[in-house]
This record gives C-alpha cells, sequence and structure tokens, in this order.
C-alpha cells in the first residue's frame, strides 16, 4: 500500500499545539505519527484523506499550521525503522518488545518480537504500552480474545503468550494483515487468526477478552457491536483517544451498562478497562 506524508508547520510550535493537532488528525484515517524539532509528520493510505479535510481541522484550531505532502516511495520501511525510531522497549518488568534486528537487549519472561512496517504496534506509543499494561494485569489462561484494529498483532500475540485459548486480529489494512502472519511466525504463536476488515466482520461469536486500540470516533461507533459480542463478566480495554475525550467514552460505556474497572494514562493518552 502506498502511502501520502503529510508534514505540519506550526506556530507558536510546542507541546501542547502537536497534542492538539494529533488528537484532531487522529479522528481521520492518519495511521501513524512521528515528530522532528521543527515538524510533525503524520502517514496515511493514498487516498484516505482529503485536503479539504484536513484544511477543515486546521480552520479550527487557535494557532497557525501549514502543511506540505508527498507521496512516499515503497521503501524498506524495517530498516527505516530500525536507523531512526524502533528500539528495545520494556514494558514493566517482564515484558520486553524488539525487532528482529535487535542484537542487545534484557531477557525477560516475555520476549515479543515486532517486524516492523507501516503497520501501528510496535509498543513505543503510548497507547500499545497502555493495553500492555492492562494486558499484564489479567489472568488470560484459557480466554478468546478479539483484537480490534489489530496492527502489528503485537496485543493479540502478547495475550497469548500470557495464556489465552485463541485470538482473532482484525485491522482494515492489508499491511496489518501481513505483519500478524509475519509476527505470529516470528513468535511461534499458532492461536491467532487474522482478518482484513472492520466490525462488520463480528458474527455471533462471543469473546472473554476484547482490545480495541484504534481511534475515539471508531469506539464510538463500534463499541456497541463489541458489546455485543463480549460474554457476560467479559472483560473490553480501549484505547487511542486523549485524557480530553475519556468523558464521552465512558458516557456511551455506560450506557451499555459496561463497568468501568481502570483507567491508566501517560502522556494524556488513555487505556480504559470496562467489565460486561
Amino acid at each position: 500500500m502506498q502511502y501520502i506524508k503529510a508534514t505540519f508547520t506550526l506556530d507558536p510550535d510546542n507541546e501542547v499545539n502537536r497534542e492538539i493537532l494529533t488528537a484532531y488528525l487522529s479522528e481521520l484515517d492518519f495511521e501513524s505519527f512521528d515528530e522532528s524539532d521543527e515538524k510533525l509528520n503524520a502517514f496515511y493510505p493514498v487516498g484516505k484523506v482529503s485536503g479539504q479535510a484536513i484544511g477543515q481541522i486546521l480552520e479550527q484550531l487557535p494557532f497557525e499550521v501549514s502543511v506540505t505532502e508527498e507521496e512516499m516511495p515503497d521503501i524498506n520501511w524495517n530498516e527505516e525503522w530500525e536507523k531512526n525510531y524502533f528500539q528495545p522497549l520494556l514494558i514493566g518488568n517482564d515484558c520486553l518488545i524488539r525487532a528482529p534486528f535487535h542484537t542487545e537487549y534484557p531477557k525477560v519472561d516475555y520476549e515479543i518480537v515486532i517486524e516492523p512496517n507501516m503497520a501501528f504496534g510496535t509498543g513505543n506509543h503510548e497507547t500499545t504500552s497502555l493495553m500492555i499494561e492492562h494486558i499484564r494485569e489479567l489472568n488470560m489462561e484459557g480466554e478468546t480474545v478479539l483484537d480490534m484494529g489489530c496492527g502489528t498483532g503485537i496485543l493479540g500475540i502478547f495475550a497469548s503468550m500470557r495464556g489465552c485459548q485463541s485470538v482473532t486480529a482484525i485491522d482494515i489494512d492489508a499491511w496489518a494483515f501481513e505483519s500478524v502472519v509475519e509476527n505470529c511466525r516470528l513468535n511461534n504463536i499458532n492461536n491467532m487468526e487474522a482478518f482484513i476488515g472492520d466490525a462488520s466482520l463480528l458474527g455471533n461469536k462471543q469473546y472473554d477478552v476484547i482490545l480495541a486500540n484504534i481511534q475515539k470516533n471508531i469506539i464510538m461507533q463500534d463499541i456497541e457491536k463489541y458489546n455485543s459480542v463480549l460474554k457476560d463478566g467479559g472483560i473490553l480495554i480501549v484505547s487511542g483517544f486523549y485524557k480530553d475525550d475519556l468523558e464521552d467514552i465512558l458516557a456511551r460505556a455506560s450506557e451499555l451498562f459496561l463497568r468501568k474497572l481502570e483507567i491508566k494514562e501517560k502522556n494524556n493518552w488513555i487505556a480504559c478497562a470496562f467489565e460486561k
């Protein structure tokens, strides 16, 4: 899949303004972000985001933003990540996320090997690490798991390592499907099945645990469907949104009689667990 790189220059440029801009852009089909000292870069598949939609967002902001776009070449993303972004990440004291090319890292109970590419989810983003922290605290033994918006499959892979019975992984992106297949092979995961699509794929199968690290709009749109395939007493964990969006998520969950269990926060990003 070909991607567009949108480069945003802010005035004034500070952490708060970058967070505001990222939150707005996350409501569109941007799939990943990275920052330099001078600019914010955001990536989306060709044809998924219109210039008009970006312009409407920029008009709402209380600061000035200019944007340029370029089509990304079909490059070796592993090489790019190795050179620029992905470093071994230790979560808690027992879960390590690394790439196949890493050679120096501590030995821990859970070692997740991720082949990085444009699919979201190397653990370095706050929401991924928050979701992993939630999973670390659950008894996953024998559980059936649904990983919505699975990206690289990192959450489902960790759930499998923690003893779950099976994982269904769903993402709209073909990159994600390919990533899940490859990363399951790298981690010797044999009980995880990937599909390309969205919540419309969900049928009547019931799950003990549902993981949805996506974005606010999709969670608000699909949480009723998640709830319909969640077993009584099952756990739903959602992330991919900012602290300012939490009130809306909690209100919608309450309407569906989902009981709030625990909220985790990191750099204003939120991951919240509910029980049915």
